[in-house]
């Protein structure tokens, strides 16, 4: 099938079985182009404790596709590139956190939504990088630990004062970013703001021009007066920063950010996967009502004052 035909099979077969496509902006420019919607982790999730669809087809990696099954049970989710996981997300395990629970009893757990269900499932309430921040000041004054991203937990620690324990995880294409790439890009693009996402070391989220969730350095590079902008996130948000900002030029700060397991999914698997319903997503039905609670206080906290 041609690249047209297939574009073409897959939106009748979405129609078919009232099927919602979401991507994520780590996706490369087809997929996010033929979703229903784009975003990062939060949007997403909105979106699939929302949809009237009967089947979520999640192009994005496996927690996130869990996260939509946990938020929409009785909705089928498909997860096209089955073997999309997320390396943070396997550096906590429900064994080690359950361990360090049982030590440090009066800790709160604050969980990044790049997790498993049963590490959801064990703490008190998620956040993504897009609600951190308001999330946690809901919990200023307790003792709390932060799993699994170490940068981010540290960015919040820092900003807020926080009694806040740091699990040692980390996004292995944030974390490699350094000052020296920093200061290559600033020599090379002197009049150019530099953003970051908040998963990168905090020396250079300190530095940054702006700092903060996929979604708001998006927004940041659109609205703002800045013709040049060096971006320090995964190269896949520059298909959406062309589109949104065709004027504006964008730079990424190191040709390394690029996650392979967001760019697994390819046209051929999400017609695949609609074609023959696989790659199902399955959740414990206990794990999963535990999780839903972590989760849905995500959504209710990001939505108060």
């Amino acid at each position: 099938m041609d690249d047209k035909s297939l574009e073409k099979e897959i939106l009748r077969l979405k129609k078919e079985k009232n099927a919602v496509i979401l991507a994520h902006y780590y996706q490369t420019g087809d997929i996010q182009d033929i979703a229903d919607f784009t975003g990062d982790s939060y949007q997403l999730s909105k979106i699939a404790a929302e949809t009237d669809a009967d089947m979520i087809v999640f192009c994005g990696v496996h927690f996130m596709a869990e996260t939509a099954k946990i938020l929409s049970p009785q909705k089928t989710v498909l997860l096209p590139a089955k073997d999309a996981g997320c390396p943070m997300a396997d550096k906590v395990t429900a064994e080690a956190l359950a361990k360090y629970k049982d030590e440090h009893p009066d800790r709160k757990v604050v969980c990044y939504v790049n997790s498993t269900a049963e590490v959801k499932a064990l703490s008190d309430v998620c956040v993504t990088s897009s609600n951190a921040e308001a999330i946690i000041r809901h919990f200023e004054g307790e003792k709390l630990l932060y799993v699994p991203d170490k940068n981010l937990g540290r960015y919040l620690k820092d900003k807020y004062d926080l009694d806040l324990d740091l699990w040692p995880g980390f996004c292995c294409i944030h974390n490699n970013l350094t000052m020296d790439l920093v200061r290559a890009a600033k020599a090379q693009y002197p009049d150019a703001a530099f953003i970051v996402h908040p998963e990168a070391p905090l020396e250079l989220v300190k530095t940054a021009d702006y700092a903060g969730s996929t979604k708001g350095l998006l927004d940041f590079a659109v609205n703002s007066d800045y013709e040049t902008l060096i971006v320090g996130t995964e190269e896949g948000i520059l298909h959406q920063m062309k589109k949104k900002a065709p004027h504006k030029r964008f730079v990424v700060l190191t040709d390394k950010l690029l996650c392979r397991s967001m760019k697994k999914t390819t046209m051929s698997l999400l017609h695949d996967a609609l074609s023959t319903n696989s790659h199902e997503i399955h959740v414990d039905e206990t794990v999963a009502a535990k999780a839903r609670k972590s989760l849905d206080l995500m959504l209710e906290l990001s939505q108060s004052k």
